[in-house]
């Protein structure tokens, strides 16, 4: 449509354009490391409420 590539094909291309991953690196980019953190933070606050919770006796 319009004379433009699919989008899978765009989307190929722009991963063929990217540097390979650096060794010992997790995260691509910033913004995935600092989800995967906030999701772990979500959970440990979590599981700290439901102990206190516990220790106080509510149920």
């Amino acid at each position: 449509m319009f004379n433009r590539k699919p989008i899978e094909e765009r989307i190929a291309d722009r991963v063929a354009k990217r540097p390979p991953l650096k060794e010992g690196k997790h995260f691509e980019h910033k913004p995935a490391l600092i989800v995967f953190l906030v999701v772990i933070g979500l959970v440990l606050v979590k599981f700290v409420g439901m102990f206190v919770l516990m220790q106080m006796g509510v149920h």
